[in-house]
Formats: C-alpha cells, structure tokens, sequence
C-alpha cells in the first residue's frame, strides 16, 4: 500500500524534487479528482511533493482541485504538510526575502469548494479553527529557521483573495484595517481542508513585494519569481532540514478536532 510520512505542497517558484531518492511520478484518484505528486525517499523517510498550481504553473488558484490535493495526502497517510506560498505583504516590518510562518487567515476567496463536509449522509459536520495552522510545527520550523539565519517572523495573518488578479490598493488598505499581515491567493482552502483532514499542516510565506498602494512600483508576476529565486535556496535548505528532523508523531491537537 503506498503511503508518505511527509509530504511538501510547493508554491509560486518552489518546487524542488532533485532532494528525493528514487523519485517517481504518481497520478493518485480521489474522489474529487487527480492529484500528481512525486514520491521518494529523504533520509529513509517517505516523502510525496505536490506542485500546487501543475505543470508549468498551468492552474491559476481558483482553479487549483484542493480537495483532491488534501484526499490524496490523507489517503497516503502523511503525517504532516509543509506548505509555502508566495505572498505580498501588508505589514512593513515584514520585507521582501523575509519568511512569515503565518499562524491566522482571513478568507475573501468567493468561488472554491471549501470544506469536504456537505451534508448528508454524514449530516451537519464543524471544525475547530482555533489554530488554524499547526502550532507545534510552526515552532520548530521557527526554530531551524533562525538556527540557518533566516530572517523569519513567528505569526502573521494570512489574507487570502480569489485571485488570479493581484489586489487594489483600497483592498489591501481594507486588509490592513483589518489586522492582515500579508497576502496570498493559495492558503485558503487549503488550511481548512487540512484540518478537516486531521492533518498536521503549516505553511511557510515568503514575502516577495510589498502590496498594491505600499509599494512604490506596479506589481508584476515577474517580480515574484524573481524574488522567489533569489529566496530558492533557503527555503530549499529549511525544507530539507524539516523533513530531516521533524518528529514524526505529533503531540498537538490537529487531528482531534473536527466534530
């Protein structure tokens, strides 16, 4: 039966499998559809990766199959996700080249399926959001991260909008308001999946501009991949290491939630 220990959902620019032994290509069927991955082996531990938007960057996020993602990390058992995601920020002391283990997310996403729970035959079904992301994970990933030197903030809300157009500025002026942190497109369903899951999920931002109305120029895809490559290498390392070290067993209370 094939099954991970961990598992690495790559983002805008992040999306490296050269680090896996015997790596291979899997197309897993879910009920709500393909997931590719490829699977391999990283210091005898399991590891499936996921490059969220496909091919070539080919699936805008709105349009990225969530639920087949987060079904298929279930169904191989992994036993926790390290997410990254590119994002804007809001917040002036959170840089371009800073990481942001954000630990909060307001959701202004309009078309995504958002949950696996739709009624019948299991009836009405709630989840806890509290910590949203993976508290205990957050702190270790907190913890290598200074240990490399890595410019890191522990905390952060996660503004996620519909995308694929960037932000207004009056939207990120609102955003700000309202206590967001930084901003994204990715992180929302994706967290809530996770948790409906009873998965161990934290996500790692990296902050690639300042936001519309903050920053001095006009946005562009452009800018984001090429900060993300100047930034490729130590998100590269931090994963590695992660997956290195990380306990496998986890102590929190992710995967006793949902009710």
């Amino acid at each position: 039966m094939l099954q991970v220990d961990l598992a690495v959902i790559g983002g805008t620019g992040v999306y490296r499998t050269d680090m896996l032994v015997k790596a291979k290509e899997v197309e897993y069927e879910t009920v709500y559809g393909k997931a590719n991955l490829v699977i391999g082996s990283y210091h005898d531990r399991s590891v499936a990766f996921l490059n969220r938007h496909g091919k070539g960057h080919s699936v805008p996020p709105h349009l990225v199959n969530y639920r087949a993602n987060i079904q298929a990390l279930k169904e191989l058992r992994a036993k926790r996700i390290i997410a990254t995601a590119a994002v804007g920020s809001l917040n002036e002391k959170m840089g371009p080249q800073d990481f942001v283990l954000v630990d909060q997310f307001l959701d202004f996403t309009k078309v995504r399926k958002t949950t696996f729970h739709e009624g019948r035959p299991h009836g009405v079904v709630h989840v806890d959001v509290t910590d949203p992301y993976c508290r205990e994970m957050r702190e270790y990933i907190f913890e290598k991260a200074v240990a490399q030197g890595i410019r890191v903030h522990q905390g952060g809300c996660y503004v996620c909008t519909e995308g694929p157009r960037f932000e207004t500025p009056a939207e990120i002026k609102m955003f700000k308001m309202l206590g967001g942190d930084v901003v994204g497109m990715t992180s929302v369903p994706e967290v809530i999946l996770a948790r409906e899951a009873m998965l161990c999920y934290a996500t790692i931002c990296m902050v690639t501009n300042y936001a519309a109305g903050i920053s001095p120029s006009v946005l562009s895809h452009q800018e984001v991949l090429d900060e993300m490559k100047i930034m490729s290498d130590s998100i590269s390392a931090l994963i590695m290491t992660v997956l290195e070290t990380i306990p496998l067993e986890a102590g929190c209370s992710c995967r006793h939630e949902v009710q």
